[in-house]
Protein backbone atom coordinates (compact mmCIF):
# COMPACT_ATOMS: atom_id res chain seq x y z
CA UNK A 1 0.00 0.00 0.00
CA UNK A 2 2.94 2.45 1.08
CA UNK A 3 4.96 1.51 -2.15
CA UNK A 4 5.80 4.66 -3.60
CA UNK A 5 6.70 6.31 -0.14
CA UNK A 6 9.29 3.37 -0.02
CA UNK A 7 10.31 3.34 -3.74
CA UNK A 8 11.02 7.18 -3.57
CA UNK A 9 12.68 7.08 -0.17
CA UNK A 10 15.85 9.12 -1.85
CA UNK A 11 13.94 11.62 -3.24
CA UNK A 12 12.78 12.29 0.05
CA UNK A 13 15.83 12.22 1.46
CA UNK A 14 17.07 14.70 -0.79
CA UNK A 15 13.91 16.91 0.49
CA UNK A 16 14.84 16.72 3.81
CA UNK A 17 18.15 17.66 2.56
CA UNK A 18 16.69 21.02 0.83
CA UNK A 19 14.80 21.60 4.06
CA UNK A 20 18.05 21.02 6.24
CA UNK A 21 19.53 23.63 4.36
CA UNK A 22 16.95 26.20 5.16
CA UNK A 23 17.54 25.65 8.64
CA UNK A 24 21.09 26.29 8.04
CA UNK A 25 20.29 29.51 6.42
CA UNK A 26 18.24 30.30 9.29
CA UNK A 27 21.02 30.10 11.72
CA UNK A 28 20.70 28.24 15.30
CA UNK A 29 19.07 29.93 17.96
CA UNK A 30 20.18 28.82 21.69
CA UNK A 31 19.74 29.25 24.99
CA UNK A 32 22.13 31.38 27.15
CA UNK A 33 24.01 30.12 30.01
CA UNK A 34 22.47 32.31 32.74
CA UNK A 35 18.98 33.79 31.12
CA UNK A 36 20.24 37.29 30.71
CA UNK A 37 20.33 37.41 34.70
CA UNK A 38 24.08 38.72 34.54
CA UNK A 39 23.13 41.64 32.79
CA UNK A 40 20.25 42.43 35.65
CA UNK A 41 23.07 41.60 38.28
CA UNK A 42 25.83 44.03 36.63
CA UNK A 43 22.86 46.72 35.61
CA UNK A 44 21.43 46.93 39.55
CA UNK A 45 24.74 47.15 41.29
CA UNK A 46 25.20 50.32 39.34
CA UNK A 47 22.15 51.69 41.88
CA UNK A 48 22.63 49.64 45.41
CA UNK A 49 25.38 47.79 47.06
CA UNK A 50 23.20 44.53 47.45
CA UNK A 51 23.12 41.94 44.94
CA UNK A 52 20.22 39.67 43.67
CA UNK A 53 20.04 36.43 43.21
CA UNK A 54 17.81 33.65 41.25
CA UNK A 55 17.91 30.92 43.08
CA UNK A 56 16.73 28.44 39.97
CA UNK A 57 18.85 25.34 41.59
CA UNK A 58 18.96 23.45 44.65
CA UNK A 59 22.66 24.41 45.64
CA UNK A 60 21.88 28.18 44.38
CA UNK A 61 18.92 27.92 46.71
CA UNK A 62 20.83 26.40 49.78
CA UNK A 63 23.67 28.84 49.49
CA UNK A 64 20.80 31.74 49.68
CA UNK A 65 19.58 30.29 53.16
CA UNK A 66 22.86 30.02 54.46
CA UNK A 67 23.32 33.54 53.79
CA UNK A 68 19.58 34.99 55.00
CA UNK A 69 20.70 32.79 58.50
CA UNK A 70 23.91 34.77 58.92
CA UNK A 71 22.31 37.97 57.69
CA UNK A 72 19.77 37.64 60.24
CA UNK A 73 21.71 37.06 63.24
CA UNK A 74 23.12 40.40 64.30
CA UNK A 75 19.85 43.45 64.85
CA UNK A 76 19.35 44.19 60.61
CA UNK A 77 20.18 47.60 59.32
CA UNK A 78 19.46 49.27 56.19
CA UNK A 79 21.73 47.49 53.79
CA UNK A 80 21.52 43.74 55.57
CA UNK A 81 17.86 44.23 55.18
CA UNK A 82 17.72 44.73 51.08
CA UNK A 83 20.20 42.06 50.56
CA UNK A 84 18.15 39.22 52.61
CA UNK A 85 14.73 41.06 50.22
CA UNK A 86 16.80 40.25 47.58
CA UNK A 87 17.68 37.19 48.34
CA UNK A 88 14.78 35.23 50.12
CA UNK A 89 11.62 37.02 48.78
CA UNK A 90 9.38 34.38 46.46
CA UNK A 91 7.37 36.72 44.54
CA UNK A 92 10.49 38.37 43.50
CA UNK A 93 12.39 34.89 42.42
CA UNK A 94 9.24 34.28 40.30
CA UNK A 95 9.28 37.57 39.03
CA UNK A 96 12.96 36.36 37.58
CA UNK A 97 11.55 33.42 35.23
CA UNK A 98 10.04 36.45 33.61
CA UNK A 99 13.86 36.44 32.07
CA UNK A 100 13.30 32.65 30.86
CA UNK A 101 9.91 32.96 29.17
CA UNK A 102 11.38 36.27 26.99
CA UNK A 103 14.55 34.33 26.30
CA UNK A 104 12.42 31.30 24.92
CA UNK A 105 10.75 33.85 22.47
CA UNK A 106 13.47 35.24 21.34
CA UNK A 107 15.40 31.73 20.68
CA UNK A 108 12.06 30.37 19.11
CA UNK A 109 11.62 33.33 16.90
CA UNK A 110 15.33 32.20 15.64
CA UNK A 111 13.77 29.26 14.63
CA UNK A 112 12.02 27.95 11.65
CA UNK A 113 8.82 25.99 12.30
CA UNK A 114 8.73 21.86 12.06
CA UNK A 115 8.14 20.79 8.34
CA UNK A 116 4.60 19.53 7.39
CA UNK A 117 3.76 15.78 5.74
CA UNK A 118 1.13 15.17 4.04
CA UNK A 119 -0.40 12.42 2.40
CA UNK A 120 -3.40 11.15 0.45
CA UNK A 121 -4.19 7.52 -0.38
CA UNK A 122 -7.29 6.33 -2.62
CA UNK A 123 -8.02 3.06 -3.97
CA UNK A 124 -10.77 1.87 -6.43
CA UNK A 125 -10.85 -1.04 -8.56
CA UNK A 126 -7.26 -1.58 -8.65
CA UNK A 127 -6.32 2.25 -9.41
CA UNK A 128 -5.03 4.09 -6.58
CA UNK A 129 -4.37 8.14 -5.96
CA UNK A 130 -1.68 8.60 -3.44
CA UNK A 131 -0.32 11.90 -2.71
CA UNK A 132 2.51 12.67 -0.68
CA UNK A 133 4.10 16.18 0.35
CA UNK A 134 6.49 17.79 2.71
CA UNK A 135 6.03 21.51 2.88
CA UNK A 136 7.17 23.99 5.06
CA UNK A 137 6.73 28.12 5.61
CA UNK A 138 9.23 29.82 4.03
CA UNK A 139 7.41 32.86 4.39
CA UNK A 140 9.30 32.19 8.02
CA UNK A 141 12.29 32.24 7.01
CA UNK A 142 12.01 35.62 5.06
CA UNK A 143 10.67 37.45 8.47
CA UNK A 144 12.85 35.33 10.96
CA UNK A 145 15.25 38.60 10.78
CA UNK A 146 12.62 41.03 11.48
CA UNK A 147 10.92 38.75 14.18
CA UNK A 148 14.17 37.70 15.93
CA UNK A 149 14.93 41.72 16.41
CA UNK A 150 11.86 42.02 17.20
CA UNK A 151 11.62 39.51 19.91
CA UNK A 152 15.48 40.28 21.02
CA UNK A 153 14.10 43.82 21.72
CA UNK A 154 11.25 42.62 24.28
CA UNK A 155 14.26 40.62 25.73
CA UNK A 156 16.27 43.90 26.97
CA UNK A 157 12.83 45.66 27.77
CA UNK A 158 12.50 42.29 30.20
CA UNK A 159 15.73 42.82 31.57
CA UNK A 160 15.75 46.20 32.34
CA UNK A 161 12.20 45.74 33.59
CA UNK A 162 13.69 43.31 36.05
CA UNK A 163 16.21 45.75 37.23
CA UNK A 164 13.42 48.22 37.85
CA UNK A 165 11.94 45.15 39.72
CA UNK A 166 15.16 44.76 42.37
CA UNK A 167 15.16 48.46 42.56
CA UNK A 168 11.43 48.70 43.56
CA UNK A 169 11.45 45.73 45.67
CA UNK A 170 14.79 47.71 47.67
CA UNK A 171 12.95 50.62 48.16
CA UNK A 172 9.80 49.21 49.56
CA UNK A 173 12.12 47.15 51.76
CA UNK A 174 14.09 50.15 52.48
CA UNK A 175 10.55 51.97 53.78
CA UNK A 176 9.05 48.61 55.47
CA UNK A 177 12.27 48.59 57.89
CA UNK A 178 11.87 52.57 58.16
CA UNK A 179 8.75 51.99 59.14
CA UNK A 180 8.87 49.24 61.16
CA UNK A 181 11.89 51.07 62.87
CA UNK A 182 10.26 54.24 63.77
CA UNK A 183 7.02 52.37 65.07
CA UNK A 184 9.35 50.45 67.78
CA UNK A 185 11.01 53.71 68.65
CA UNK A 186 7.70 54.60 69.43
CA UNK A 187 6.57 52.26 70.89
CA UNK A 188 9.86 52.27 73.35
CA UNK A 189 9.26 55.70 74.20
CA UNK A 190 5.27 55.91 74.91
CA UNK A 191 5.73 52.94 77.28
CA UNK A 192 8.33 55.33 79.54
CA UNK A 193 5.44 58.13 78.93
CA UNK A 194 2.97 55.90 79.88
CA UNK A 195 5.08 54.19 82.71
CA UNK A 196 5.47 57.77 83.76
CA UNK A 197 1.71 59.01 83.76
CA UNK A 198 0.44 56.46 85.43
CA UNK A 199 3.21 56.97 88.80
CA UNK A 200 1.99 60.86 88.35
CA UNK A 201 -1.52 59.55 88.46
CA UNK A 202 -1.40 57.18 91.53
CA UNK A 203 0.90 60.24 92.58
CA UNK A 204 -2.04 62.43 92.49
CA UNK A 205 -4.54 60.34 93.67
CA UNK A 206 -2.44 60.04 97.12
CA UNK A 207 -2.14 63.67 97.44
CA UNK A 208 -5.65 63.92 96.76
CA UNK A 209 -6.64 61.61 99.54
CA UNK A 210 -4.43 64.08 101.75
CA UNK A 211 -5.97 66.42 101.29
CA UNK A 212 -3.49 68.44 99.18
CA UNK A 213 -4.94 68.17 95.79
CA UNK A 214 -8.42 68.54 94.19
CA UNK A 215 -10.61 66.51 92.09
CA UNK A 216 -9.72 68.54 89.18
CA UNK A 217 -5.80 67.70 89.33
CA UNK A 218 -6.41 64.40 89.68
CA UNK A 219 -8.95 64.15 86.96
CA UNK A 220 -6.60 66.29 84.68
CA UNK A 221 -3.25 63.45 85.57
CA UNK A 222 -6.20 60.67 84.78
CA UNK A 223 -6.56 62.14 81.90
CA UNK A 224 -3.13 62.51 80.15
CA UNK A 225 -2.42 58.92 81.84
CA UNK A 226 -5.39 57.55 79.56
CA UNK A 227 -4.33 59.19 77.12
CA UNK A 228 -1.33 58.22 76.49
CA UNK A 229 -2.40 54.31 77.41
CA UNK A 230 -4.62 55.05 74.18
CA UNK A 231 -1.65 56.53 72.24
CA UNK A 232 0.80 52.93 73.34
CA UNK A 233 -1.96 50.74 72.16
CA UNK A 234 -2.27 52.67 68.67
CA UNK A 235 1.54 52.38 68.23
CA UNK A 236 1.69 49.08 69.64
CA UNK A 237 -0.87 48.01 66.72
CA UNK A 238 1.11 50.25 64.26
CA UNK A 239 4.76 48.45 64.89
CA UNK A 240 3.05 44.61 64.88
CA UNK A 241 1.72 45.98 61.17
CA UNK A 242 4.84 47.46 60.32
CA UNK A 243 6.88 44.68 61.46
CA UNK A 244 4.42 42.22 59.74
CA UNK A 245 4.78 44.12 56.31
CA UNK A 246 9.19 43.85 56.79
CA UNK A 247 8.49 40.03 57.51
CA UNK A 248 6.66 39.34 54.41
CA UNK A 249 8.80 41.27 52.15
CA UNK A 250 11.96 39.75 53.87
CA UNK A 251 10.52 36.00 52.79
CA UNK A 252 10.34 35.12 56.58
CA UNK A 253 7.50 32.97 58.24
CA UNK A 254 7.06 35.48 61.93
CA UNK A 255 8.82 38.96 63.00
CA UNK A 256 10.31 36.80 65.59
CA UNK A 257 13.04 35.74 63.17
CA UNK A 258 14.42 39.01 62.98
CA UNK A 259 15.70 41.46 65.42
CA UNK A 260 15.52 45.36 64.88
CA UNK A 261 17.84 48.05 66.59
CA UNK A 262 16.72 50.21 69.15
CA UNK A 263 16.01 53.48 67.47
CA UNK A 264 16.35 54.99 63.63
CA UNK A 265 19.37 56.14 62.17
CA UNK A 266 20.70 59.75 62.69
CA UNK A 267 19.52 62.90 60.38
CA UNK A 268 22.59 63.98 57.99
CA UNK A 269 24.61 66.64 60.37
CA UNK A 270 23.97 69.25 57.49
CA UNK A 271 22.76 70.08 54.07
CA UNK A 272 26.05 69.49 52.56
CA UNK A 273 25.30 65.45 53.39
CA UNK A 274 22.70 65.12 51.44
CA UNK A 275 22.04 64.10 48.32
CA UNK A 276 21.49 65.98 44.84
CA UNK A 277 20.05 65.95 41.69
CA UNK A 278 21.67 66.61 38.59
CA UNK A 279 20.24 66.25 34.87
CA UNK A 280 22.87 63.39 34.32
CA UNK A 281 21.29 61.24 37.28
CA UNK A 282 17.77 61.71 35.24
CA UNK A 283 18.95 60.66 32.19
CA UNK A 284 19.56 57.70 33.91
CA UNK A 285 16.00 56.55 34.40
CA UNK A 286 15.64 52.88 33.32
CA UNK A 287 12.11 53.17 32.70
CA UNK A 288 12.86 55.59 30.19
CA UNK A 289 15.19 53.22 28.62
CA UNK A 290 12.87 50.69 28.61
CA UNK A 291 10.42 52.98 26.68
CA UNK A 292 12.89 53.38 23.93
CA UNK A 293 13.03 50.07 23.60
CA UNK A 294 9.78 49.47 23.37
CA UNK A 295 9.00 51.92 20.53
CA UNK A 296 11.84 50.29 18.81
CA UNK A 297 10.35 47.48 18.97
CA UNK A 298 6.93 48.91 17.64
CA UNK A 299 8.91 50.13 14.67
CA UNK A 300 10.22 46.88 13.79
CA UNK A 301 7.14 45.31 14.03
CA UNK A 302 5.58 47.76 11.60
CA UNK A 303 8.18 46.82 9.18
CA UNK A 304 7.16 43.18 9.77
CA UNK A 305 3.83 44.30 9.33
CA UNK A 306 4.04 45.91 5.85
CA UNK A 307 6.01 43.16 4.94
CA UNK A 308 3.66 40.61 5.63
CA UNK A 309 0.83 42.55 4.30
CA UNK A 310 -0.18 40.12 1.10
CA UNK A 311 1.26 36.63 1.57
CA UNK A 312 1.03 36.06 5.75
CA UNK A 313 1.90 32.32 4.96
CA UNK A 314 3.78 31.04 1.87
CA UNK A 315 4.44 27.04 2.13
CA UNK A 316 6.70 25.31 -0.23
CA UNK A 317 7.76 21.71 -0.56
CA UNK A 318 8.29 18.38 -2.60
CA UNK A 319 4.97 16.58 -3.62
CA UNK A 320 4.89 13.11 -5.83
CA UNK A 321 1.34 12.18 -7.05
CA UNK A 322 0.62 8.60 -8.01
CA UNK A 323 -2.38 8.37 -10.20
CA UNK A 324 -3.15 4.69 -12.07
CA UNK A 325 -2.02 1.45 -11.22
CA UNK A 326 0.56 0.91 -8.34
CA UNK A 327 3.42 0.21 -10.74
CA UNK A 328 2.92 3.21 -12.48
CA UNK A 329 5.31 5.99 -12.61
CA UNK A 330 5.04 8.12 -9.83
CA UNK A 331 4.51 12.49 -10.81
CA UNK A 332 7.50 14.48 -9.07
CA UNK A 333 7.58 18.03 -8.62
CA UNK A 334 6.60 21.02 -6.17
CA UNK A 335 3.53 21.89 -3.64
CA UNK A 336 2.99 25.50 -3.35
CA UNK A 337 0.67 27.32 -0.81
CA UNK A 338 -0.61 30.64 0.27
CA UNK A 339 -3.20 32.81 1.03
CA UNK A 340 -4.74 34.95 -1.59
CA UNK A 341 -5.13 38.53 -0.64
CA UNK A 342 -8.92 38.43 -2.23
CA UNK A 343 -10.74 40.24 1.07
CA UNK A 344 -8.12 41.06 3.33
CA UNK A 345 -5.22 43.33 1.71
CA UNK A 346 -3.81 43.79 5.00
CA UNK A 347 -4.28 47.64 5.28
CA UNK A 348 -5.81 47.26 8.31
CA UNK A 349 -2.81 45.47 10.07
CA UNK A 350 -0.44 47.77 8.98
CA UNK A 351 -2.97 50.69 10.02
CA UNK A 352 -3.33 49.29 13.32
CA UNK A 353 0.42 49.04 13.84
CA UNK A 354 0.99 52.40 12.79
CA UNK A 355 -1.72 53.55 15.43
CA UNK A 356 0.01 51.17 18.04
CA UNK A 357 3.25 53.01 17.09
CA UNK A 358 2.21 56.37 17.37
CA UNK A 359 0.05 55.76 20.24
CA UNK A 360 3.87 54.54 22.08
CA UNK A 361 5.49 57.48 20.79
CA UNK A 362 2.98 59.77 22.32
CA UNK A 363 3.29 58.23 25.64
CA UNK A 364 6.34 58.01 25.92
CA UNK A 365 6.95 61.46 25.57
CA UNK A 366 4.42 62.21 28.41
CA UNK A 367 6.07 59.69 30.40
CA UNK A 368 9.73 62.22 29.88
CA UNK A 369 7.80 64.86 30.95
CA UNK A 370 5.73 62.78 34.61
CA UNK A 371 9.15 61.54 35.29
CA UNK A 372 10.76 64.77 35.43
CA UNK A 373 8.15 66.48 37.73
CA UNK A 374 8.21 63.12 39.79
CA UNK A 375 11.85 63.78 40.52
CA UNK A 376 11.39 67.60 41.20
CA UNK A 377 8.44 67.01 43.39
CA UNK A 378 10.18 63.93 45.19
CA UNK A 379 13.58 66.33 45.57
CA UNK A 380 11.27 69.24 47.26
CA UNK A 381 10.01 66.28 49.60
CA UNK A 382 13.18 65.08 50.21
CA UNK A 383 14.55 68.75 51.62
CA UNK A 384 11.79 69.73 52.98
CA UNK A 385 11.19 66.27 55.01
CA UNK A 386 14.87 67.14 56.14
CA UNK A 387 14.77 70.90 57.23
CA UNK A 388 11.55 69.75 59.07
CA UNK A 389 13.36 67.15 61.13
CA UNK A 390 16.65 69.53 61.80
CA UNK A 391 14.28 71.93 63.47
CA UNK A 392 12.63 69.72 65.22
CA UNK A 393 16.22 68.00 66.46
CA UNK A 394 17.96 71.46 67.47
CA UNK A 395 15.46 73.43 67.99
CA UNK A 396 11.60 72.55 68.95
CA UNK A 397 13.18 69.34 71.21
CA UNK A 398 15.87 71.10 73.19
CA UNK A 399 13.55 73.94 73.94
CA UNK A 400 10.85 71.87 75.43
CA UNK A 401 13.40 69.95 77.29
CA UNK A 402 14.57 73.35 78.79
CA UNK A 403 11.23 74.45 79.52
CA UNK A 404 10.31 71.60 81.31
CA UNK A 405 13.63 71.50 83.17
CA UNK A 406 13.10 75.65 84.00
CA UNK A 407 9.29 74.59 85.02
CA UNK A 408 10.38 71.91 87.29
CA UNK A 409 12.71 74.02 88.91
CA UNK A 410 9.96 76.85 89.60
CA UNK A 411 7.77 74.02 90.67
CA UNK A 412 10.18 72.75 93.20
CA UNK A 413 10.37 76.16 94.57
CA UNK A 414 6.70 76.76 94.47
CA UNK A 415 6.61 79.30 91.75
CA UNK A 416 4.45 77.18 89.55
CA UNK A 417 1.07 74.90 90.15
CA UNK A 418 1.40 71.25 89.32
CA UNK A 419 -0.75 71.88 86.03
CA UNK A 420 1.61 73.63 84.77
CA UNK A 421 4.33 71.66 85.20
CA UNK A 422 2.27 68.79 83.58
CA UNK A 423 1.60 70.61 80.45
CA UNK A 424 5.83 71.11 80.12
CA UNK A 425 6.13 67.78 79.97
CA UNK A 426 3.10 66.28 77.58
CA UNK A 427 4.72 69.51 75.36
CA UNK A 428 7.84 67.82 75.41
CA UNK A 429 5.98 64.54 75.09
CA UNK A 430 4.18 65.78 72.01
CA UNK A 431 7.99 67.54 70.56
CA UNK A 432 9.50 63.42 70.74
CA UNK A 433 6.88 62.04 69.37
CA UNK A 434 6.79 64.63 66.18
CA UNK A 435 10.46 64.26 65.58
CA UNK A 436 10.21 60.67 65.64
CA UNK A 437 7.69 60.84 63.10
CA UNK A 438 9.98 63.76 61.54
CA UNK A 439 12.65 61.59 61.00
CA UNK A 440 10.55 58.63 59.63
CA UNK A 441 9.39 61.05 56.73
CA UNK A 442 12.42 62.12 55.84
CA UNK A 443 14.29 58.35 55.77
CA UNK A 444 11.31 57.73 53.29
CA UNK A 445 11.19 60.73 51.46
CA UNK A 446 15.46 59.92 50.37
CA UNK A 447 14.58 56.29 49.58
CA UNK A 448 11.71 57.56 47.51
CA UNK A 449 13.90 59.96 45.84
CA UNK A 450 16.16 57.24 45.26
CA UNK A 451 13.82 55.45 43.30
CA UNK A 452 12.13 58.59 41.86
CA UNK A 453 15.53 58.75 39.60
CA UNK A 454 15.92 55.56 38.41
CA UNK A 455 12.11 55.13 37.64
CA UNK A 456 9.36 52.54 37.86
CA UNK A 457 8.60 49.13 36.67
CA UNK A 458 6.21 48.98 33.48
CA UNK A 459 3.66 46.50 32.25
CA UNK A 460 4.07 44.51 28.66
CA UNK A 461 2.09 47.83 27.30
CA UNK A 462 4.41 50.70 28.90
CA UNK A 463 1.98 51.73 31.90
CA UNK A 464 3.58 51.89 35.40
CA UNK A 465 3.02 49.04 38.04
Amino acid sequence: MFYPLQRHVAYYHKALLYLLCLLGLAGCATFSEDGGFNEVQKTTQRYIKQTPVWANSNEVKQKSAEQVKALLSPPLNIENVVQIALLNNAQLQADFYSLQLAEADLVQAGRLPNPSFSMLYAKHRGDYTIEQSITMNVMALFTMGKATAIEKKRFEATQNNMVLYVLSMARQTRNAYINALAAKQAVDYLQQVNESAEATYQLAKRMHEGGNWNKLEVGREQGFYMESALALSHAENACIQAEEALTALLGLKHPADFKLPARMMDLPDAEDNLKTVNRADFSKRLDLEQTRLQVEALAKRLGLSKTTRLIDVLEIGPASVLEGRRGDPVKKGLELRFELPLFDWGTAKVKRAEAMYMQRLHQANNQAILAASEVRAQYSQYMTSFNIAQRYRDEVVPLRKSMLQESLLQYNSMLMSPFALMVAAREQVAAVNDYIEALRVFWLAESDLEMALVGSPLDSEGSVL
